[in-house]
C-alpha cells in the first residue's frame, strides 16, 4: 500500500468500522472482568481471542508482521507491542491492552490501561492524564484542522503535567487496513500535517512516559519499554470524520475498573 494516500470512507464504510471497533470496546471490557494479581498475560490473551472469534471476527495483530499472539499487553515500564508470556501480574502492575479486530472486512483498533488491584497515586496520575490527553486530541480531529493540531494538544497537555511523550511510535489512518495513512504524531506542532476532511479514519493514541521520552527496543523484536523503565501509559480510540467533527468509532463503554 502506498502509505502517503489517505483514503476516505463512505458512511456505510464508517458503519462497518463501527461494528469492529464496538467488538474491540466489548472485548476489552470482557478481559476487564478478568484483570487481577496472579492472572498471566497469556490467559488474558487466550481470553481476548476467544471472545473476538465466538462474535464472528479475527484478531487482526495474530500473525501481523509476524505477531504471535491476538494481544498486545505492556506491563508497567512497557510502552506498547507486548508479547503475552505467563508472567503473574502483580498487585500495583499496570497493564496496557492493545486489541484489534477485522469484522465483515474493516478493522477496529482501541487500547487501554488497567490498573492491576491498587495502585499508586502517582500512577492513577499518569493514566488519568494519558486518558484525557487522548481527548484532547479528538477535540482537535475536525474538518479543516491539520494532523499537527491533535499532535501538539496531545503533546501540550502531557508535558503541562511533567510526562513525556513517546517519539518513535505514533498513531495512524485505519480502515480496511490496520494501518492506513496517515501517521498520527503525539507530539507536533499546530497547523502542520496533512489536512483533516470528512472520511478520514484514524487511530489516535497517545503513549505517555511517566519518566523520560526515550525508549528502547527489546530482543524480541516487539516489546517498547521507556530506557529509564518508569511507567508509561496507553490508551487509543478510532475515530471517522463526520459532519466535519470526530465521531469516535470505539468505546470505552464496557470496561470495569476493578480497583
Amino acid at each position: 500500500m502506498n502509505s502517503k494516500v489517505i483514503i476516505l470512507k463512505t458512511d456505510e464504510e464508517i458503519e462497518f468500522m463501527r461494528e469492529a471497533n464496538r467488538l474491540v470496546g466489548m472485548t476489552l471490557g470482557e478481559l476487564s472482568k478478568h484483570i487481577r494479581p496472579g492472572i498471566t498475560t497469556l490467559e488474558l490473551d487466550r481470553i481476548g481471542e476467544e471472545f473476538i472469534r465466538d462474535h464472528g471476527a479475527v484478531p487482526t495483530f495474530l500473525g501481523y508482521g509476524g505477531f504471535p499472539n491476538s494481544l498486545c499487553t505492556s506491563v508497567n515500564e512497557n510502552v506498547v507491542h507486548g508479547i503475552p508470556n505467563n508472567k503473574p501480574l502483580q498487585e500495583g502492575d499496570i497493564i496496557s491492552i492493545d486489541c484489534g479486530t477485522k469484522l465483515r472486512g474493516f478493522c477496529g483498533d482501541s487500547a487501554y490501561t488497567f490498573c492491576v488491584g491498587e495502585v499508586s497515586e502517582e500512577v492513577k496520575s499518569l493514566l488519568r492524564i494519558t486518558k484525557e490527553s487522548l481527548y484532547k486530541g479528538i477535540e482537535q480531529a475536525k474538518e479543516g484542522n491539520r494532523i499537527g493540531d491533535i499532535s501538539s494538544a496531545i503533546q501540550t497537555y502531557c508535558e503541562k503535567h511533567s510526562y513525556s511523550v513517546v517519539r518513535e511510535l505514533v498513531g495512524h489512518g485505519i480502515g480496511r487496513e490496520m494501518h492506513e495513512a496517515p501517521e498520527v504524531p503525539n507530539y507536533g506542532r499546530r497547523g502542520i500535517g496533512p489536512l483533516i476532511r470528512n472520511g478520514m479514519c484514524i487511530a489516535i493514541e497517545p503513549m505517555i512516559n511517566m519518566g523520560g521520552k526515550k525508549v528502547v527496543f527489546e530482543n524480541d523484536g516487539w516489546t517498547v519499554r521507556t530506557k529509564d523503565r518508569k511507567p508509561s501509559a496507553h490508551f487509543e480510540h478510532t475515530i471517522a470524520i463526520r459532519n466535519g467533527k470526530a465521531d469516535i468509532l470505539s468505546t470505552f463503554e464496557f470496561i470495569q475498573e476493578n480497583n
